[in-house]
């Protein structure tokens, strides 16, 4: 009953959603080369079902490429920050200086480095722009470690890895994947800034660029509607893992 719940409330506000977006279109009388409604939405998935198919796949295999290195590069640097306070102090400041750069000014800079490197300048993008909330919750999980932890644990003869695989990995878990569900959308943002500003006839984002220069507005809506399917797709694979790795983590309803 309760996973029915799951599945039903989310796919109610959906439906919902939709209803209202057909309701206001249809009330202002918006023809589809002003707002798209989602009856219009339908027959651009058809027409273009096979670009739909390869170039979502292009759009999704490089995002999880990308997050994939976010995460192993931000777990480095959150660990490195976390564990050590001098590293955090001189980290910090570089990260968040990084992080403040709007991300679409890097695209043409990439793309002038990396002349033809298509695949890879997408994956790299959308790890540049997913790679910071990871890190800053890895090292804030490990440097707010309780102490007298640590101390009862050193009493006891526990090594230095031991006290870091038992207390001080399981405790960073929670943040870790609170961040995760936010990398995941950032990494899409940067997938298909790329795929928009420098378009190289592959993803989601070259589709978008297409319609807008052919001004097919139902076909902007709809790659816009893919681009959240596959958005969402990835957040619950990553409710499911935090589930699995971090469930005793939840606290129960009341």
């Amino acid at each position: 009953m309760e996973t029915v719940r799951k599945i039903a409330i989310p796919l109610s506000a959906i439906v919902i959603f939709f209803i209202f977006w057909e309701w206001l279109v249809w009330v202002n009388q918006w023809p589809n080369y002003k707002m798209a409604s989602p009856s219009d939405l339908w027959p651009a998935f058809w027409k273009f079902k096979g670009l739909f198919l390869s170039y979502g796949w292009d759009t999704l295999w490089r995002t999880v490429a990308g997050l994939l290195i976010a995460i192993i590069v931000g777990t480095g640097f959150g660990m490195v920050m976390g564990l050590s306070k001098l590293m955090r102090e001189a980290l910090y400041p570089l990260l968040v200086g990084f992080n403040a750069i709007p991300k679409a000014t890097l695209v043409p800079v990439i793309a002038l480095m990396f002349v033809g490197a298509d695949d890879m300048n997408t994956v790299m993008m959308a790890f540049l722009i997913s790679f910071f909330p990871i890190a800053v919750s890895v090292s804030i999980g490990l440097s707010t470690l309780e102490p007298e932890y640590r101390d009862i644990l050193k009493s006891l003869g526990a090594s230095r890895f031991t006290i870091f695989i038992k207390i001080a990995l399981p405790k960073t878990l929670p943040e870790f994947f609170g961040a995760l569900k936010v990398a995941v959308t950032l990494a899409f943002i940067g997938t298909n800034l790329v795929e928009i500003i420098e378009p190289h006839g592959k993803g989601l984002g070259f589709l978008f660029d297409s319609g807008k220069i052919s001004a097919d507005y139902p076909l902007m809506f709809a790659v816009l509607i893919a681009l959240a399917f596959l958005g969402i797709l990835l957040y619950y694979i990553v409710v499911v893992l935090e589930k699995i790795f971090a469930g005793w983590a939840e606290r129960a309803e009341t």
